[in-house]
């Protein structure tokens, strides 16, 4: 069993129209959802093994704010494959991933995030697929899980879908 969770980047801030895409930071939205999506990962054992995430400033912030939700945040890979990432480069970056770890969390960008949990779906709640179809907001989750040994298994339509959480749908204390 595999499990992967597929976290797109909080809020990012657009008030320096100067600064390069890449160098923007998270606002103070951003930065409260990416704080209340770890603390919901941490009380609901959402802990990753390992962590993959975009090089973009706001990833980056995303990930340095859930991860201290942990009480050990996993080691983390900064690959620039995935700024900006389509759906086959996402599934490449994870099956490439070591098979010690099960549990693999990727932070990126839409619309790829997007893009590569609904085409990785082939079962889950019908309500909670169809709103991810829809739209994964800034500080979306989607938990997938995939009967299989190894992440080179992981294609297209492989996977179940655990969960689909945006910040907005958690109370700000009741994560």
């Amino acid at each position: 069993m595999r499990r992967l969770i597929l976290l797109r980047h909080a809020k990012s801030d657009r008030g320096n129209p100067s600064l390069p895409d890449l160098a923007r930071p998270l606002n103070q939205r951003g930065q409260e959802a990416a704080t209340r999506i770890g603390a919901y990962m941490a009380k609901h054992d959402l802990v990753p093994d390992l962590v993959l995430c975009s090089t973009a400033e706001r990833a980056r912030e995303t990930w340095d704010l859930v991860a201290k939700g942990f009480a050990k945040p996993a080691p983390v890979t900064f690959d620039k494959r995935l700024y900006n990432a389509d759906t086959d480069k996402i599934v490449a970056v994870v099956q490439e991933t070591p098979v010690e770890a099960h549990t693999v969390m990727v932070v990126g960008h839409n619309p790829g995030m997007q893009d590569a949990a609904t085409s990785l779906l082939a079962a889950g709640d019908v309500d909670l697929r169809a709103n991810l179809l829809q739209k994964l907001p800034t500080g979306g989750l989607a938990v997938i899980d995939f009967a299989v040994d190894d992440w080179t298994a992981v294609h297209p339509r492989s996977g179940r879908l655990d969960r689909f959480v945006t910040p907005r749908r958690l109370a700000p204390d009741t994560a």
